[in-house]
Parts: C-alpha cells; sequence; structure tokens
C-alpha cells in the first residue's frame, strides 16, 4: 500500500532516510504519532475521569446506567473500529485517522447535558470517533517503524498517551476542587484534542511492511486468532476505570481521592510504556497473558478482598497500581503481536481494538449490574475472566514465542 500523500519518486528515498529506525532512536514520526497521543489524552481522559461523576453523582443516575453507557460506549465502537481497520487498509492509515480524531471533541460538550440520556449520547458520539481512529493510528505507527523496533514504538506511544491522562486527570482534581463546573472542565478539552490532530498531520508515513512474520503463516495466523479470542475474552473482565473511581469516591465519600485513583491507574501504565520503548522482550506471548491479563485480574482480586474486608483506602490504591502495571504491558504488547501476525495490519489493528471493545460491552453491562447487587462480585468476576484469557494467551503462543527466541539468537 503506498503510504500518503506520496507518488512514485516524489523523494521517497530522501524520506525514508529521515524516519529510518535506528539503534539510536526512534524515528520523527513515531514522536509525531506518541505526541498526538499525548494531546489527545491530555484532553478526553478529563472527560473520562468525570463522565461516572458526572452521570451518578450529578444526574443522580444509579450505577447500573453508567454501566449500561459504557457497554453501549464500546459495543458500539466496536463496530467503529472494525470499519475503522478495514477502511484504513483502503484509503489509508493517516488519513483515517485523522478524521476520527478530529470528530473526538464531540464529548467535550458531554457536560451541557441535562438528562443521562443527553450525557451517554453526547459522550458515545466522541468515543465512537475514538474507536474509528485508533486501528489507524496503531496501523500508521506499524508503517513507520521497522519490525524490530515495534515493541519500543509502541511502548512510547502508551506512554506518552497515558502520560497525557495523566496531566488531564491532575487538571480535572485540580479545577473541580477549585468548584469549575463540569461543563467548563470538559469543554476546554477541545483545546489538546485539536492539537493532537495537527500532530497527526505533520505525519509522513514510511512503507515499511509487516515484514517477515516471526512463525510460519500457518501458525501465525492461527496465533492471531487466539490473541484475537483473549483480547475479547479479557474485555469481557476489562471494566471501564470508571468503577474504580466509583468504588474509592463511595468508599471516602471524596470525589477527589476517587479521581486520584484514576491517576495513578494512567501513572504506572505510562511508567510500563516508556521502560517498554527502552527495552525488547526475547518472548512477546507470555509476557502478555502473564504480566498483562493475569496480574490486571490480580489487581481486580484486590479490590474484591478490599471491599470484603473493609481494608483502608490504601489497599485500593495498591489494587490500582497493580492493574496498571497489568495494563500497561496489556496495551503494547498486544498491538506488537498484531503487527508482526496480521496478514494486513490496518485490518488486523481494526479486529483487536473491535474484539476488546466487543468484550467490553459485555463487561461493563455485568460489572454495573454486578455492581448494583455487591461490588466485590463484579471484581471477582473480573479477576476469572482476565486469568482465563491470560492461561489461553500463554499456552496458545508457546509456538510463536519459541520462534522469537529463535530469531533473536
Amino acid at each position: 500500500m503506498m503510504p500518503d500523500n506520496m507518488a512514485p519518486g516524489s523523494g521517497r528515498d530522501a524520506e525514508e532516510g529521515e524516519n529510518m529506525s535506528s539503534e539510536k532512536g526512534l524515528p520523527l514520526n513515531v514522536w509525531y504519532i506518541s505526541f498526538s497521543a499525548f494531546f489527545a489524552d491530555l484532553g478526553y481522559q478529563a472527560v473520562i475521569v468525570g463522565f461516572p461523576l458526572f452521570v451518578v453523582l450529578i444526574l443522580k443516575a444509579p450505577v447500573y446506567y453508567y454501566g449500561i453507557a459504557e457497554a453501549l460506549n464500546y459495543g458500539v465502537g466496536s463496530i467503529f473500529a472494525y470499519y475503522g481497520g478495514r477502511l484504513s487498509s483502503k484509503y489509508g492509515s493517516k488519513k483515517i485517522a485523522i478524521l476520527g480524531n478530529s470528530l473526538i471533541p464531540i464529548l467535550s460538550f458531554t457536560g451541557f447535558s441535562s438528562t443521562v440520556y443527553e450525557a451517554v449520547a453526547i459522550f458515545a458520539g466522541g468515543w465512537w470517533s475514538r474507536n474509528f481512529r485508533s486501528p489507524a493510528r496503531r496501523a500508521l505507527m506499524s508503517e513507520t517503524v521497522s519490525e524490530e523496533n515495534r515493541s519500543r514504538a509502541y511502548g512510547l506511544l502508551h506512554g506518552l498517551d497515558v502520560g497525557g491522562g495523566i496531566l488531564a486527570t491532575l487538571i480535572f482534581i485540580f479545577l473541580i476542587s477549585r468548584n469549575y463546573s463540569f461543563r467548563m472542565v470538559f469543554l476546554i478539552t477541545v483545546i489538546p484534542i485539536v492539537i493532537s490532530t495537527l500532530m497527526l498531520v505533520k505525519v509522513k508515513p514510511v512503507a515499511y511492511q509487516n515484514g517477515e512474520q516471526v512463525a510460519s503463516g500457518k501458525k501465525s495466523n492461527r496465533f492471531f486468532k487466539w490473541v484475537i479470542v483473549s483480547s475479547a475474552l479479557f474485555g469481557f473482565g476489562y471494566y471501564s476505570m470508571g468503577f474504580l473511581v466509583l468504588t474509592v469516591s463511595i468508599v471516602t465519600s471524596a470525589i477527589i481521592l476517587g479521581a486520584l485513583t484514576y491517576t495513578i491507574f494512567l501513572a504506572v501504565s505510562a511508567s510500563v510504556g516508556f521502560l517498554m520503548s527502552r527495552v525488547r522482550l526475547r518472548r512477546e506471548a507470555l509476557p502478555l497473558g502473564l504480566l498483562g491479563y493475569i496480574l490486571a485480574g490480580l489487581g481486580a482480586a484486590i479490590y474484591a478482598i478490599s471491599l470484603i474486608e473493609g481494608f483502608p483506602v490504601v489497599s485500593f490504591y495498591v489494587a490500582t497500581v497493580i492493574i496498571g502495571l497489568g495494563t500497561g504491558f496489556t496495551e503494547v504488547l498486544e498491538p506488537t503481536i498484531i503487527s508482526k501476525v496480521a496478514g494486513n495490519t490496518g485490518k488486523g489493528m481494526g479486529w483487536l481494538t473491535a474484539s476488546r471493545s466487543a468484550g467490553l460491552f459485555a463487561a461493563n453491562m455485568i460489572m454495573g449490574f454486578l455492581y448494583f447487587i455487591y461490588p466485590a462480585y463484579s471484581y471477582i468476576y473480573a479477576f476469572l475472566v482476565a486469568t482465563v484469557a491470560g492461561l489461553i494467551v500463554i499456552f496458545a503462543g508457546y509456538g510463536y514465542d519459541k520462534a522469537l527466541l529463535a530469531e533473536n539468537r
């Protein structure tokens, strides 16, 4: 596939020289894409952390309404993600990434809602645009960096992505503590999201393809399917982080302490991303299953135990750190593996985002109703499902890791 804005013989060699990966550093395009992610999260993550509080505490809706809202966001979002991946393969990942990213500011107007239905509809519009953009942005990253540096590139992407979210939550906490309205806090997030789109405009993709797959075509294709299945299954237990915010806010009767939970989660997850941008793992399936899925599930289990035993708030923060670690490894390793084993990167990233979103559709419905019955039940469910997903990807990826080890000797 020919990169966007590039015709045969139009200085391609010069651009490849400019963007070529090296052992010393990552190409300039990787930084453009990563900072685009930083500014996007600097904007919409403030809305994400505030959305459950706005729905439950301001609009006075039951908690399961929030679960239904998130299920709608992710469920329909999975369709947008799937077609975003397909269209990026057809029309170019840069064009689709810019299109989706430019529509995310829709969610910044959520604070103008007077009913929960209006809030859900407005937030969903921006969130679906985000889902539409995500596979294209991941594919764009694969196209602009060589295969051996992809885990590093996705690590930087995740680190800056979540780093922007950390600042967003801190800004949210500061402004709410200063008695700014949810409407105003949400509205100002338009500015960094627009900057995010402008960063994507500056990207000049290089035609890196998938390259030689790590395993044979048949085995790679089989493992691709298992990763998609595991991602969907993990999604069944990978609830919206808004549940963590609500749990701590309700237990402590303090909105700021609840929002701080999300800040901690993002900080830990970002740290994993930056760590992964500096190293290359000799295995990828085993860490994804063990350090990704299962570790995140363990954090959910600690939430359940803390609720049952009435542990102090610090236990929730410890559990949040563990969930952040697991999520960080997952967000780096999933796209890294898919970029290597998918026959078509755009479609592969579309399937990855869609499978996670489909799982999240069910997860948020189930979590919402279990939480309504007894909060600990929802976290026990999340632990069990995440553990099963981790075991599946570990066993299914044994051959993939074996081939990867052989290649790196």
